[in-house]
């Protein structure tokens, strides 16, 4: 091999199915030779730095991993604000965040191989003892296949892979007899049954005790599933199979990867976040490398590595061409249409692309994953952390950060790569805002708002399983580490699995299907490795060169790239009209809108493109002035908290995201509206009042049904047929007058969620329902109650009829309230975060006074946003180009009239955003 940055570089070929040691080999090589370009242009840190970093994260994990055995074990994970545990049932209910955990101490058994990273051995041998003594596989709750599969799974393969290597150097863990193995056997089995369905693609949640479809199972009627969860399997099912020659795992992880290949849209060839498990339908047309589809791409180039089956690589270099050709839009990452990639799906990002960089680093292109790498270091730079969602110009989305991992792993493998100092300044940073911000008492808190820096009671177990294992592995020396982290490969859940699985129990056949379908670009597939002179020019500033035209991208309102304006550039002409800077009164404006969709493709495009800015334009802007959703939760038989109700909130009465739920029984009151002094105030004494919505301000309902002795209210929409499926959030506005006298929780239903009620009263006469920010868990006990003897036959049949209409309500309903996304690991969006992310804070709001809009009205007009736009358009002239755009013009709307189809398309997919 030739020196750094002379002659042929490493480019010696690579024999297609060779043992994976010879390949790592050849990699290692390549990786020295690049590494001695990289440095020779920058100033080194010195070892004591590097030791003092190191040193500092071992402190930190130190104070996490302490605090949760002191505070939480054995609970799954630690609520660090609170100084206890989180257990399943015990906490109100997070959504399908909640889905993670097993009762199964999920935080030690995905930190198991981290304490052998962190040289802590005499910890790892004390904890397996704990995982063996404690740890319950067979529990009556239902988890995410997804979530137990890469963080309990996993963790029990790392941990199970680094006993026998200490076992093998002969000091620690001589007592092992393959006990976590058997443990992940047994685990592997209890998530079979997930698998038995026509596609192969497992169902997306199974129960660990009854598995799937019983009545005790609760779970087995879902027909979605991402992308990423059924598809991030095949590394962990395969090492079970090749650790005990169980060869089931293996070919039901292949299975599932094989439908999902033969489902990718053969045009485009990319996949959409969300498909059928029957079916093989894409239910969500979007592609994107973030939330949904991330480690499925992941999973396709290491189980090459692990496997050594060259059909996986040729699947990832196709998808990774359709990847760079559509939605890599450097140094963006922006989502697009299967069948539409030219076209944008969204105007926003997610932060868990952020794994991505890294993940370009081992396919061995650099250049783009240092340009979207230095994009994601301007926004952490700006915000301290990385918001779970941010706009093409740099806007904060979603402002949560629950501690994601994800970009300090792509920091790790870019300075593995590269030997570039700046990436340890990187790490580094990452340090001091964890400290600085993120640390308490008790553990690590995830930030709830980055632009405020409030706290979240919640430290994920990814946190420990990858956030300290990455940075400690950034600042560490070989030397530093007690065993050759070269032999083992990263899982997502970065678990460590030996490359040496790559040549035991091989008992699948390795067809090569690939061609079958499309017509693969040769040059993706060269068995060598790269030229490093063609992948690092002899140049010591390259780097430096690529990341300083993005240094500040984040204060530029539109960075090169975030639009497709290449073709319209060539003439010189305009870029894009873009929907923020539309004025429904520019004449200009209007003549560039009338030319969309007439003049050329091109032209027709930017039409499209405009629409869907409009819409997620509308939709932001709601978000960033609504009060988030609120629940109404049926308790009582037969409902048991299963039927979920999605409310509007009120902007006056006790705020009931401050303070504790309220519970009780509903009664109608008398004036039905609620306009006058109430003519039964003995019915509703104690209770939670019903009113009608109309003839009279909501606070002055309000005010009568208090003075009564209610509780707490429900106002039912008097148009009948509304839904919150179809209309946006309402929330409930005062009087313009002082309300501080109302002191009761009020909350908004349409038509359609308060004749559930009003049906269940007229049925069963007694329902007690549960106010409250969000769903709480149901009580399994009140469930096992038997039905009293007074109820007949008939009633136990409508009481079936009234359960199962009111569930396909409570599906719907649980995502508008959760905004549940696609999955809840470290790759992916947490479900229950997003609501939080669409309410602004009030410090927010008041250092804002342009976007905060005073919502006084009268009962009969609920303060939607597009009437407020409109109202705002017609009294200030174009004050504000955001707002502006709301004012109704007729000529727009015959402009527009050919693009329903498209129209309807977005709002669908907005739809399933929320």
């Amino acid at each position: 091999m030739s020196e750094a940055g002379g002659g042929p570089g490493c480019g010696f070929p690579v024999p297609q199915r060779a043992p994976w040691s010879l390949v790592a080999a050849t990699a290692a090589l390549c990786l020295v030779s690049a590494t001695s370009v990289w440095t020779a242009g920058a100033a080194p840190m010195s070892r004591e730095e590097k030791q003092k970093l190191g040193n500092q994260v071992l402190e930190m994990f130190d104070h996490a991993y302490g605090n949760y055995m002191e505070h939480a074990y054995p609970a799954d994970e630690l609520m660090p604000l609170t100084c206890r545990g989180r257990v399943r049932g015990q906490e109100p209910s997070r959504g399908d965040v909640d889905d993670a955990l097993g009762k199964f101490s999920l935080t030690l058994i995905d930190s198991l191989d981290t304490l052998v990273v962190l040289n802590k051995t005499k910890e790892f041998e004390d904890a397996v003892r704990k995982v063996l003594r404690d740890v319950n596989l067979d529990n009556d709750v239902v988890v995410s296949v997804f979530e137990t599969n890469i963080r309990v799974l996993g963790g029990l393969l790392g941990g199970h892979s680094l006993a026998i290597m200490l076992k093998e150097k002969g000091e620690y863990m001589q007592w092992y007899n393959d006990e976590l193995l058997q443990m992940a056997k047994q685990l592997g089995y209890k998530l079979l049954p997930a698998f038995n369905t026509t596609s192969g693609l497992p169902y997306p949640r199974i129960n660990l005790k009854f598995g799937i479809r019983k009545p005790e199972a609760r779970t087995g009627t879902e027909t979605d599933t991402c992308t990423a969860c059924a598809g991030t399997l095949i590394l962990e099912f395969a090492a079970l199979s090749r650790f005990t020659g169980a060869t089931i795992f293996e070919e039901y992880a292949r299975k599932a990867l094989d439908f999902l290949w033969e489902k990718r849209q053969r045009s485009s060839n990319l996949v959409g976040v969300t498909i059928n498990i029957h079916t093989g339908d894409w239910v969500r047309k979007d592609s994107g490398v973030g939330a949904g589809i991330d480690s499925y791409y992941e999973y396709l180039l290491k189980a090459y590595v692990l496997l050594g089956d060259d059909s996986f690589l040729e699947r990832f270099n196709t998808h990774y061409d359709a990847i760079m050709r559509y939605i890599s839009q450097p140094p963006l990452l922006l989502d697009v249409h299967i069948h539409k990639p030219m076209l944008n799906a969204r105007t926003w990002m997610d932060a868990l692309l952020a794994f991505f960089p890294g993940l370009q680093v081992l396919k061995g292109d650099i250049r783009p994953a240092i340009e979207t790498h230095e994009m994601l270091y301007q926004v952490i730079k700006k915000h301290n952390f990385l918001p779970e969602a941010f706009t093409t110009d740099f806007r904060v989305h979603w402002a949560q950060h629950p501690l994601r991992p994800e970009f300090a792993e792509s920091t790790y493998f870019l300075y593995k790569a590269t030997g570039d100092p700046y990436y340890l300044e990187v790490g580094k940073t990452l340090i001091e805002n964890l400290n600085k911000y993120a640390r308490v008492p008790c553990g690590f808190a995830a930030m709830k708002d980055v632009r405020t820096g409030s706290h979240e009671d919640r430290m994920d177990s990814f946190f420990l399983a990858e956030m300290f294992k990455y940075l400690y592995l950034l600042f560490a020396d070989k030397e530093d580490i007690i065993f050759d982290i070269e032999d083992y490969i990263f899982t997502t859940e970065a678990h460590l699995l030996p490359l040496w699985l790559s040549t035991t129990n091989q008992s699948m056949s390795k067809k090569n299907t690939t061609s079958e379908y499309t017509e693969l670009d040769d040059s993706n597939f060269d068995w060598t490795c790269p030229n490093t002179q063609i992948l690092f020019p002899n140049d010591p500033l390259y780097a430096q060169s690529i990341r300083e035209p993005l240094k500040n991208v984040v204060d530029k309102s539109c960075p090169r790239g975030i639009i497709r304006v290449e073709e319209s550039f060539r003439s010189g002409a305009k870029p894009p009209l873009r929907a923020r800077d539309f004025m429904a009164t520019n004449p200009e404006h209007l003549e560039i809108l009338k030319k969309m969709g007439a003049a050329s493709s091109i032209d027709a495009e930017d039409g499209l493109r405009f629409m869907q800015e409009m819409i997620e334009l509308s939709s932001q802007q709601q978000k960033e002035q609504q009060l988030p959703p609120r629940a109404v939760q049926i308790v009582s038989h037969p409902f048991f908290g299963r039927v979920v109700l999605t409310a509007g909130p009120a902007q006056f009465g006790l705020d009931l995201s401050k303070h504790k739920e309220t519970r009780g029984f509903v009664a109608s009151s008398k004036p039905y509206n609620g306009c006058s002094e109430l003519t039964n105030p003995e019915a509703v004494m104690g209770k939670i009042a019903l009113i009608q919505r109309g003839q009279c301000m909501f606070a002055e309902k309000a005010r009568n049904i208090q003075n009564a002795g209610a509780i707490g209210g429900i106002v039912i929409d008097d148009n009948e047929g509304s839904s919150s499926d179809t209309a946006p959030l309402f929330q409930m506005a005062g009087d313009g007058k002082d309300t501080d006298d109302i002191k009761i929780p009020m909350l908004f239903l349409f038509s359609k969620e308060g004749s559930i009620i009003l049906d269940a009263i007229r049925e069963y006469e007694e329902v007690e329902v549960l106010l409250s920010d969000k769903a709480k868990d149901r009580d399994p006990e009140m469930e096992n109650e038997e039905q009293p003897s007074s109820e007949n036959d008939s009633q136990n049949q409508s009481a079936e009829q009234m359960t199962s209409i009111s569930q396909e309500v409570d599906l719907i309903d649980q995502e508008s309230l959760e905004e549940s996304s696609l999955n809840s690991h470290p790759e992916s969006l947490s479900p229950a975060d997003t609501d939080n992310a669409a309410s602004v804070s009030p410090s927010e709001q008041n250092s804002n006074p342009a976007e905060n809009h005073e919502t006084t009205s009268l009962d009969g007009e609920c303060t939607d946003l597009d009437n407020q736009l409109q109202e705002q358009s017609e009294t200030e002239e174009d004050s504000s180009p955001n707002v502006s755009w709301g004012k109704k013009v007729q000529p727009i709307d015959s402009i527009l009239a050919d693009w329903n189809e498209d129209i309807e398309a977005f709002e669908m997919m907005e739809k399933d955003e929320l």
